[in-house]
């Protein structure tokens, strides 16, 4: 496996987290410990031990901006104090997670992915969300996210 990122690359991180996201609300249902699968989401899947992670998460409107570990960790999973508009959002429960990319920009070890991703509930509707991902390469060949974008599109 080269240094420069690959489609093909992009898209297995999205199923992964996408899978990661299903996973925190399934522990949350099971009465598991969802904040561990959370915490093993975020260090799995994003670059918090190199330094702060351009995220703004959808559901953010009072400390939309999300840069630390415990801030996008109070996001997905609710209980913080330091962010009360904070419910949980990964322990909605979702049961799919399904990327449709726009276009991906690659240049060697870093990619950005943009499009939309659709969030299946319980009763089988979708939610559509807009986003953009960064990724970068680490040593080991697995793709971290540094930047992660969301938003619910514009309605009129």
């Amino acid at each position: 496996m080269g240094d420069t990122i690959t489609a093909e690359e992009i898209a297995a991180a999205q199923k992964t987290w996408g899978d990661g996201i299903v996973a925190i609300g399934r522990a949350f249902l099971d009465k598991g410990d969802y904040v561990k699968a959370a915490e093993n989401h975020l260090d799995t899947l994003y670059t918090f031990e190199a330094g702060p992670v351009l995220f703004k998460p959808t559901k953010a409107a009072e400390t939309q901006f999300r840069s630390t570990r415990e801030a996008a960790l109070s996001y997905f999973v609710g209980g913080n104090d330091n962010y009360a508009e904070d419910h949980g959002f990964a322990i909605h429960p979702w049961t799919n997670v399904r990327f449709e990319n726009n276009a991906n920009y690659i240049h060697g070890n870093y990619a950005v992915a943009m499009g939309n991703y659709f969030f299946t509930q319980i009763d089988g509707t979708e939610v559509k969300v807009e986003y953009t991902f960064g990724y970068i390469k680490g040593a080991d060949g697995r793709l971290k996210i540094n930047l992660h974008h969301s938003s619910v599109p514009f309605s009129s």
